[in-house]
């Protein structure tokens, strides 16, 4: 049976919110024997929470990741700082260094497969004047080559000697 919302009008029923379940449980304020005691009626949603400050979700926990002291890595050096020394030890500070560009230089390589490639009719190549500064074994050699060059790893000599080429290290 439907209960109309003029309940609250009527002088011989206390209302009792629920705020948290969305109803409103209604008493007699004297013994009706005849009627129906503690009948609910349900609110619309939009006036479940009127009048609440903090929605049923208590003081300081409803503010948004209160359970956990903050978001993230929030409060690191502060009320998490004994986590941070255990699990994070690295975390804080500077670590390394950075190498002045005028000391850093980039080596300009290149493979021994390349080279057919690169230099498909030459058998005598000088890869310092072609700006190379290293030469590297990946790759295949298919014919003899004669090879100038400032740096060159054991394997990219072991394949140009394989294929009966010739190398030459330049001094530095």
């Amino acid at each position: 049976m439907f209960i109309s919302k003029n309940l609250k009008n009527l002088p011989y029923f206390t209302r009792k919110l629920s705020r948290k379940y969305n109803n409103v449980l209604l008493y007699p304020a004297f013994d009706l024997s005849n009627q129906r005691k503690g009948c609910l009626v349900t609110r619309k949603k939009t006036k479940k929470f009127r009048g609440s400050r903090t929605h049923g979700r208590g003081k300081k926990a409803g503010r948004g990741a209160g359970l956990r002291g903050g978001r993230g890595n929030a409060g690191l050096l502060k009320h998490k700082y004994l986590h941070l020394i255990k699990y994070m030890p690295d975390h804080i500070g500077r670590h390394g260094f950075k190498r002045p560009p005028s000391v850093v230089k980039e080596e300009r390589i290149i493979n021994v497969g390349q080279l057919e490639e690169l230099f498909p009719d030459r058998d005598a190549i000088n890869l310092d004047e072609e700006g190379y500064d290293k030469l590297l074994g990946g790759g295949i050699v298919k014919k003899a080559y004669h090879i100038t060059v400032k740096k060159a790893s054991e394997k990219a000599i072991e394949k140009i000697k394989a294929a009966n080429g010739e190398i030459t290290l330049l001094s530095s």
